[in-house]
């Protein structure tokens, strides 16, 4: 059941909050210990917020969809009284003062917590295996990778653990997982959702989003955390639509980019089958259908010198806490100066002012593949550690760009692999399109099938 399914059942009192919070509960006590994607399970405090929003719902007050619908957070995102860890040793028993900007928005609308999900340690790579509380699983084939860094978020939505969950995605870390678990993943415009209280890994590239089973449940959730926040610097004024309403404006006459270059490149044989037919799907809600060069930005030295900086001082003091891939990848920024990192991030901005807005003239949105290749299996990058970074940065290749100009875009399933492995279509938009990403992406996932396969576990 999804989120405006279970809404909707919590509306008409057909269906209880705690219910569903039990259903919830019992089924990461049976499925979590294979997939390892809940770090910290909250059932105490749940079925409190469970209880309270059953009477506040039996009493009139209903709040929206979120209201009563358990979820859950990555465990980066900060929870006031509840440990906060980042996956790693150096936060182990960190608990925050404070709820995140995110939380407290949710906790407006009514959601219940389940609990913290496990990730890439600080959000530094793509394969959620290093993570001082181990490896996150596929919920399709847990021999398998889930992707990352919000690995435990996007295979627990796959699973049913929880109804949705809140990512964070700094070079794809909402979008590839949910490419390879077969879940909705969506990246608002950079200071569209605000970031404050949780975790940085690049405050310059960082975004905050949603992870669910479908394009209209992304868009409810993205209805409740979006808004401008004074506290955080990074977090934009702009007006924010109705996105669940918007969601059922008619595709039509609209023009979608292809970038070939770079996005097309040295793809797996069965994601390009895929995203090819679901061009077609695209071109038959009469789309128009171009080709368009973009040129991304592949310098990586603003992230790997504002995770050195964010990190400068715990390594320098407890680095053996670090895992040791971690530690390794954090020192790579150190040569990166702060005068370095002050024409980095001018360049960024003019970047995201000129670079890519003149291909928005020509086109209303861009379509690639989310991931250009298919999840290995744990035991593949295991028996390569020194090879693990490399192939994330291809797994997180397409993904990428689109933080670097800061440009909304959402992942979404558009096939299976013949193995049984998910593969995802990357829909983006013009800054602060979100109404308009969301739309497309739900046409088209009315107009296929896809959404409805769920893993069988046991």
């Amino acid at each position: 059941m999804r989120i405006l399914e279970a809404a909707e059942l919590v509306r008409k009192k057909n269906v209880s909050p705690v219910e569903l919070t039990r259903d919830c509960l019992a089924r990461i006590d049976r499925v979590n210990p294979s997939l390892n994607a809940f770090i910290a399970v909250t059932a105490e405090s749940a079925l409190q917020e469970a209880r309270k929003a059953e009477a506040e719902i039996a009493a009139g007050d209903w709040r929206g969809p979120l209201h009563g619908i358990p979820i859950a957070l990555k465990d980066l995102i900060d929870t006031a009284g509840v440990p906060t860890t980042a996956a790693s040793n150096v936060f182990r028993d960190r608990i925050p003062a404070e709820d995140a900007e995110v939380v407290l928005r949710l906790r407006q609308a009514g959601a219940v917590f389940l609990g913290k999900q496990n990730l890439h340690e600080f959000a530094y790579g793509g394969s959620s295996i290093v993570s001082c509380f181990g490896a996150v699983h596929n919920a399709w084939n847990t021999a398998y990778i889930a992707g990352g860094s919000s690995g435990g978020s996007s295979t627990a939505v796959a699973a049913g653990l929880c109804y949705g969950a809140i990512g964070t995605d700094t070079a794809g870390s909402v979008r590839e997982p949910s490419a390879m678990c077969g879940t909705v993943g969506l990246k608002p415009t950079y200071g569209r959702v605000s970031a404050r209280g949780v975790i940085p890994l690049s405050w310059s590239l960082d975004h905050v989003g949603p992870i669910t089973s479908s394009v209209s449940d992304a868009a409810a959730m993205l209805q409740a955390i979006a808004g401008y926040d004074a506290g955080d610097p990074c977090s934009v004024n702009q007006p924010l639509g109705d996105y669940s309403a918007l969601l059922l404006r008619k595709i039509e006459n609209v023009r979608i980019g292809v970038p070939r270059n770079h996005f097309f490149d040295d793809l797996d044989p069965e994601v390009a089958a895929a995203v090819e037919a679901a061009i077609l799907v695209l071109k038959g809600l009469k789309a128009e259908i171009r080709d368009v060069i973009l040129e991304p930005d592949t310098d990586r030295s603003l992230q790997i010198g504002e995770s050195y900086a964010g990190h400068r001082d715990r390594i320098a003091q407890t680095p053996e806490r670090y895992q040791p891939e971690t530690l390794r990848r954090i020192r790579a920024g150190e040569k990166v100066t702060e005068k370095d990192l002050a024409l980095l991030r001018r360049k960024l901005a003019e970047g995201r002012v000129g670079a890519v807005r003149h291909v928005f003239e020509k086109v209303d949105f861009l379509v690639t593949p989310t991931v250009p290749v298919l999840p290995p299996t744990l035991a593949e990058l295991e028996e390569n550690p020194g090879g693990l970074r490399q192939r994330e940065l291809v797994f997180l290749r397409n993904t990428r760009p689109f933080n670097v100009w800061g440009l909304p875009a959402i992942s979404l399933p558009c096939g299976f692999s013949k193995s049984g492995l998910p593969i995802g279509l990357q829909i983006v938009g013009p800054h602060w399109g979100e109404a308009q990403v969301l739309s497309l992406a739900h046409a088209y996932e009315q107009a296929s099938e896809w959404h409805k396969r769920s893993p069988q576990l046991s």
